[in-house]
């Protein structure tokens, strides 16, 4: 065994993972996981801790892989995440844990990741269920939104006591976890549903097909429902689009609907009902890991499949890991180019993308250098079907309907960092809702916060 190397971790072949939805990442199974867990050098004041949002004691689970003691290595994680089969798939651990791994100073860091998702899938194929506290403390908490900022606001109070309610607006939980991250990155029954069925054993309530804002107001959830307390963990599903002409043309998707058509409603399953324009032809607008996603789901529905990007690929906000992949399963990278117009035949469906070239100028405020038009270089991509990953910002029904409750000009939840405490009394805010579009993990670490926020608030009036 080579100490600098990673252990390998398998994955599907590329010509085979194009054609169905099945997971990509096959995992470790315990003889490799325990092989890769050797190589942490147990640091005794570990930098990787430090780089995981909702602090993850990572030496101290590693330490019980090891060993062999996966029920303990589960134990460990449970402390900081109710998530951890999704943290171990989506997280972008090459910024954070594994980012600042000792091991990789003169090698490559240690797999935290995939041990993360080998602890969890254990834990699940053997099952190790969360233990519910004796008895509730009798305060009634709501928690608007089952994405990973609700859940793991949810699952913290609970283990402190709390009746915690969450009220979902789709007919199935689980927020970007269900709706956006393709079922080849992050299966659905398989990790998903347990992984929410886990905060539910902590004796959490969730109530699908509940819109806050219509169905009822957080104004009502504490003055008439009995709440002492709400969490907003809403999101950001609200899609943006360029402006450009032709945008509004049939064949044009947001990356947000052309997910949810596929994930949630199962469009990509034969057996299903739900209909998905395919495409022949696909262009992806956007370089991040929606327009991987996106892109990747195309091409699995049969199309050629484009990313068009204004930048250049060291500029592509997507995990390296997503890059990889896409290019390896066949997507074709168009980069420093930009849309200008959409074209359509006389039916109104698309029928190309105008583009522009683009070169790389001064660094913006993103720190990424800035993309400038060259002027005379239009060309046209000959492409029947258009999806847009360009971000989402947050639905302003919430906002809208609550009085005292102050946004900021992006229409973002303005909330404290540290505990989520919004300008409303009695009401938290963390995750996408607060930031705009960001990371699962990132929204989990909302989501500890406004516990935190929440446990004292309803601690100190007693």
């Amino acid at each position: 065994m080579d100490v600098l190397k990673k252990v390998p971790v398998r994955e599907q072949d590329p010509k085979v993972r194009a054609a169905n939805f099945e997971e990509v990442c096959l995992g470790y199974n315990e003889e490799e996981a325990r092989e890769e867990a050797s190589r942490c050098i147990q640091c005794k004041n570990p930098k990787c801790v430090k780089g995981c949002p909702v602090s993850i004691n990572i030496p101290g689970f590693i330490k019980e892989v090891e060993q062999g003691n996966i029920e303990e290595a589960a134990k460990v994680i449970a402390k900081s995440s109710a998530l951890p089969a999704v943290c171990g798939r989506v997280c972008p651990q090459e910024s954070q844990c594994e980012g600042q791994c000792i091991r990789g100073i003169k090698g490559e860091p240690v797999s935290i990741g995939k041990l993360e998702r080998f602890v969890a899938d254990w834990s699940r194929e053997h099952g190790i269920v969360p233990e519910a506290p004796e008895k509730t403390n009798g305060k009634k908490v709501a928690v608007i939104g089952s994405g990973p900022s609700g859940l793991t606001c949810a699952g913290d109070l609970a283990k402190l006591g709390y009746e915690v309610t969450i009220f979902e607006a789709l007919h199935e939980p689980g927020g970007v976890l269900t709706y956006g991250i393709p079922e080849f990155r992050l299966p659905k029954e398989g990790v998903v549903q347990p992984e929410i069925d886990n905060v539910r054993k902590l004796g959490v309530k969730i109530e699908t097909n509940v819109i806050v804002g219509k169905s009822v107001t957080i104004d009502e959830l504490l003055d008439e429902e009995g709440f002492q307390a709400v969490f907003i963990g809403s999101g950001a599903g609200l899609p943006m689009f360029m402006g450009i002409p032709g945008e509004n043309a049939n064949g044009v998707f947001s990356a947000n609907e052309y997910l949810t058509r596929s994930n949630l409603m199962k469009a990509f399953r034969d057996d299903y009902d739900t209909p998905i324009v395919a495409g022949r032809k696909v262009a992806v607008v956007g370089g991040g890991n929606v327009a991987m996603d996106a892109a990747r789901t195309a091409l699995r529905l049969g199309a050629e499949v484009h990313i068009v990007y204004r930048r250049s690929e060291a500029e592509l906000p997507a995990r390296a890991e997503e890059v990889h992949h896409a290019k390896e399963e066949g997507i074709i990278f168009d980069l420093l180019s930009n849309p200008i117009e959409i074209l359509t035949d006389e039916k109104g469906w698309v029928s190309g993308m105008k583009c522009i070239r683009m070169e790389l100028g001064e660094p913006d405020a993103s720190g990424r250098r800035r993309p400038v038009e060259v002027k005379g270089s239009e060309f046209v991509i000959d492409v029947d079907t258009v999806i847009m990953s360009l971000g989402t910002s947050p639905n302003p029904l919430i906002s809208n309907t609550t009085k005292g409750l102050d946004i900021n000009k992006r229409k973002c939840i303005i909330a404290e960092e540290s505990t989520g405490k919004t300008s409303k009394e009695g009401v938290y805010a963390g995750g996408d809702a607060v930031t705009g579009a960001a990371t699962v993990i990132l929204a989990m670490e909302a989501g500890r916060a406004g516990a935190r926020g929440i446990d004292e608030y309803l601690s100190a009036r007693e």
